[in-house]
């Protein structure tokens, strides 16, 4: 069935026949029809990758019903094939088609537009499954807990680090500076009850606890998307039956264990330390200028007070810190359980102690003025550090993993992890310093915040030092891009002049070759991409620890600091300050841009869909504010679904992923109990599982568990293309029964009697258009058939040599109770 092109509408956006129809026979009526019937029937799974499509173009009928499923995700059929399984001879020959649509999981309502706030989130949370291999023979738990531990830390660093910037534009910005000038809240009259002498708020400790709503709001808001999320998304049980870790005789790789795709405990826990971190973030930043100003006043009793309050923020640090530390993952079986002591009193005794300090704040210091800032340098400066030294501690332990089980695939010898973790850092610095350089601006007029004249102290002048290394980076960035486009067009023509050989009896073109070229020559830029991570990352790294030294040993901003040095010099660090902040401005401004169109906009959502698609396959193992997890949704959904199929109807499966919905399917056979995965067959085309989540996440997609799904599912065959960005083998050298490629694209050179108009370069998209892929579903269903004739009841057959491999070694990796 050659595939419709592919569409931005949703499950939602298909034909009204899409709903259920009480005078529709439903797909699962008769299973005692479809096992009294010689022939067992077959069935085709497909799943979409990215962006999605609607069911009648999946399925190519405008005619469909939705089999099982709600209106977020669902398996829906052609309405004449609904009741497929009482009519099993109508279907001799070819398999029954149904669909699995999951887009809208990623692209659903206006509230995925607040995604775009936790993107740092989601690039830490990933830094946790980027973690090395490990060899099934000494799985050294010790060292994948303690890279585990390390990006929890460094995941919660994050969410200090942005209610950190809430605070500094809410307090120290507004509060504090402006609502303290006269001159700057003169000309704001929304900020004129804040102004000396405007009322019982006009108190600096009055206002910075009115101004602490704004973080604690923020702090609220995380907290409720991660709980709203999880309801919507995460709380599916896994189906029963999968391998049980405690009776296999061979160690079951990661996402083949049945408490994989169940975090809830986990997520729980992190959730409710998260939440308190922030709002003990919000409590210290008000109560640190309080007692200082009651030591200076000599006030005992108040004094006294804020002492008391500041020990018991510090104690509810250390018991964060234990929570976040304390324990990881559980994937060995489902955790239903929930640490019911930190999930409820951790964030309610921060709230108790955030209000205690307002109160405490709010209490009449008539002698109290507002000079200068809050102390949020050293603050900043310690977040910096503190993530700069875990980034590196996290590389060695990543390096040592590496060595145990040297995998060369694996993306910057086993280095992927810190560098992604590395990212999330900047990420993170450049949003929450961005909005504050910006309120920053605008609340000083025309001067530059920290500079001579300005009229306010500004932000943290590390937050200066940081949007000055932005053009530097940038201009690096360029450099490198540079490089890789003198690259690609040097291999662009070295492959132009063989491309006409590869297709006989065609009469070369030049202008043609070139373009299959220049196709072939761009798909292989995605296995360049590992390097330039690594490029920004270091660089990164570099600029970043050069900021933190200009900040503290100058005190100054690059602009102030410079004045009086060599004249080029001077002249450099004000470029790069006023450079890099409105730099951060004009990324700001289109970041909030992006989210209202977003909101708005149901074509823009499907946009930064697409992104979620990827960035968050994984479980929300480190961050608990990540974007949810589709895939605690959606591998439940199509493992329940073939398991039910097979068990219900003795029939055939072939489940038929394209991109992501090949990595979807994948997860989804692993979960299968062992019956189940004996009828079911695996077609992956356009798959990135061995091209990049292989190189990425060499612990969980490597060659090592890759190998171990070979051996488990009965068939699989994977078709990728030259002209794929995306796609590729997913066992290279290793299996040669799963891969068959590279195929041709195009199917044919010039014009021809069979293709009298010029054929497209397909690339990423339209695999079933290719004739391989009919022949090869069709040779997966009929090795399942001869499978199920000649099984011995209770005996499962051998697995051939030629299917096993060389590389048919033990699976993988990663123990029960070492998931970090």
């Amino acid at each position: 069935m050659p595939e419709r092109p592919r569409s931005d509408a949703s499950p939602s956006d298909a034909p009204r026949s899409d709903a259920p129809r009480s005078d529709t026979p439903r797909s699962d009526t008769s299973p005692s029809d479809a096992r009294r019937s010689d022939t067992p029937l077959a069935l085709e799974l497909l799943v979409h990758g990215v962006a999605g499509a609607a069911p009648g173009e999946l399925l190519g009928d405008p005619r469909t019903v939705r089999v099982t499923g709600d209106s977020t995700a669902a398996v829906f059929r052609r309405t004449e094939d609904a009741d497929a399984e009482a009519h099993p001879e109508r279907y001799a020959g070819r398999p029954v088609p149904e669909a699995y649509c999951w887009s809208r999981l990623t692209s659903g309502n206006g509230a995925r537009a607040l995604w775009l706030l936790l993107l740092p989130f989601m690039v830490a949370n990933l830094a946790h499954w980027a973690r090395p291999d490990t060899p099934a023979a000494d799985p050294s738990p010790r060292a994948v807990r303690t890279y585990g531990v390390l990006v929890r830390v460094l995941a919660l660093s994050l969410t200090v680090l942005l209610i950190a910037a809430a605070c500094e534009v809410a307090l120290d910005l507004l509060a504090w500076q402006c609502a303290g000038s006269g001159t700057c809240a003169g000309s704001r009259s929304w900020l004129g009850f804040l102004a000396p002498g405007g009322g019982w708020w006009a108190q600096p400790g009055r206002r910075l606890a009115l101004g602490a709503l704004v973080p604690a709001g923020l702090t609220g808001l995380l907290w409720y998307l991660s709980n709203r999320t999880w309801s919507a998304y995460e709380s599916q049980p896994p189906p029963a039956g999968a391998a049980d870790p405690d009776t296999a005789s061979d160690p079951v790789p990661a996402l083949g264990r049945p408490g994989f795709w169940y975090g809830r405990r986990l997520v729980a826990r992190l959730r409710a330390a998260h939440t308190a971190a922030g709002l003990l973030t919000v409590a210290v930043a008000v109560s640190v200028p309080t007692a200082r100003h009651d030591r200076r006043a000599g006030a005992p009793v108040l004094e006294a007070l804020g002492t008391l309050t500041q020990v018991l923020l510090a104690a509810g640090a250390v018991a964060v810190a234990s929570v976040v530390c304390r324990r990881g993952r559980t994937e060995a079986r489902p955790d239903h359980r929930l640490d019911r002591a930190a999930v409820t009193l951790l964030p309610a005794t921060a709230l108790v102690l955030l209000t205690a300090v307002l109160v405490h704040a709010c209490w009449s210091r008539p002698d109290w003025t507002a000079t200068g800032r809050l102390p949020g340098d050293l603050t900043f400066g310690v977040l910096m550090l503190g993530q700069g030294l875990c980034v590196l501690a996290l590389a060695a332990v990543a390096r040592y993993l590496h060595r145990r089980a040297p995998d060369p695939a694996a993306a910057l010898r086993g280095l992927g992890g810190p560098a992604v973790a590395m990212l999330g850092c900047a990420l993170g610095g450049v949003m929450s310093g961005g909005v504050a350089q910006r309120v920053a601006d605008w609340l000083d007029g025309g001067a530059t915040p920290g500079m001579r004249g300005a009229a306010l102290p500004g932000p943290p002048v590390l937050l200066s030092w940081q949007a000055a290394v932005l053009p530097p980076l940038l201009l690096v960035l360029a450099l490198l891009a540079l490089r890789f486009a003198v690259r690609g067009a040097r291999a662009r023509s070295r492959l132009a002049a063989a491309v006409a050989a590869e297709y006989p009896g065609e009469i070369p073109d030049l202008d043609r070759s070139r373009r299959i070229a220049g196709a072939r020559t761009a798909a292989a830029l995605t296995d360049s991409a590992p390097w330039f991570v690594a490029a920004v990352s270091g660089i990164t790294l570099l600029l970043g620890a050069g900021a933190l030294a200009g900040a503290w040993f100058s005190g100054k901003v690059p602009g102030e600091a410079a004045r009086g040095t060599v004249p080029l010099l001077e002249a450099a660090a004000r470029a790069a300050q006023d450079t890099g902040s409105w730099l951060i401005g004009l990324g700001i401004a289109a970041f909030i841009a992006w989210g209202r169109r977003a909101y708005r906009d149901p074509a823009a959502r499907r946009t930064i869909g697409i992104l979620w698609d990827v960035g968050t396959f994984w479980p929300r193992a480190a961050h608990p504010f990540a974007p949810p997890c589709y895939a605690e949704r959606a591998v439940p959904d199509l493992t329940w679904r073939m398991a039910a199929w097979t068990g219900r109807t003795g029939g055939r499966l072939v489940i038929s992923g394209h991109s992501q919905g090949s990595v979807l399917a994948a997860a989804a056979v692993w979960q299968l109990p062992p019956p189940a995965r004996r009828r079911v067959a695996l077609l992956t085309y356009g798959s990135p599982l061995g091209r990049l989540y292989g190189r990425w996440f060499p612990a969980y997609f490597g060659p090592g568990p890759l190998t171990a799904l070979h051996r488990e599912v009965d068939c699989w065959r994977n078709l990728w293309r030259a002209t794929d960005p995306i796609g590729g083998p997913a066992l290279p050298g290793a299996e040669p029964g799963v891969d068959r490629g590279p195929l041709a694209d195009p199917i044919a050179y010039g014009r021809s009697a069979r293709h009298p108009l010029p054929a497209p370069i397909l690339g990423h998209g339209d695999y079933q258009a290719d004739p391989a892929f009919a022949a090869e579903r069709d040779a997966l269903l009929a090795r399942l058939d001869a499978a199920a004739r000649a099984e011995v009841p209770g005996q499962r057959l051998p697995v051939s040599k030629e299917r096993a491999g060389p590389a048919a070694t033990a699976a993988s990796a990663d123990p029960p109770g070492t998931a970090g």
